[in-house]
């Protein structure tokens, strides 16, 4: 029953033990954009240019994210970010647009 215990959560993000900084770095803001985007989409419906912009640049970063990660741990990430970037997105578009 001898496990390795990861102590830090950025080991997550780097399971082949090489750093990867651009694509650790696009996988963390594409994270915040999505998370910034949902909530204020789920939570604010007044905010949908913030969520819409948001949403959007969520989606361009984890797509480009995807196309350049190197380890599961990035994608894993990558794919939530992406979802609630989606999510906040679409939200934003049904209540009001890019444009206030």
């Amino acid at each position: 029953m001898a496990q390795a215990v990861r102590h830090n959560p950025v080991s997550m993000l780097l399971d082949d033990g090489r750093a990867h900084p651009l694509e650790s770095s696009l996988a963390a803001v594409t994270v915040v954009l999505g998370a910034v985007a949902f909530l204020t989409a789920l939570v604010w419906p007044g905010l949908h240019v913030l969520s819409a912009w948001t949403g959007l640049v969520g989606i361009v970063t984890g797509a480009w994210g995807q196309f350049i990660s190197a380890t599961t741990g990035e994608r894993f990430a990558l794919i939530i970010g992406l979802g609630g970037a989606a999510f906040g997105f679409y939200l934003g578009m049904a209540h009001g647009g890019l444009l206030a």
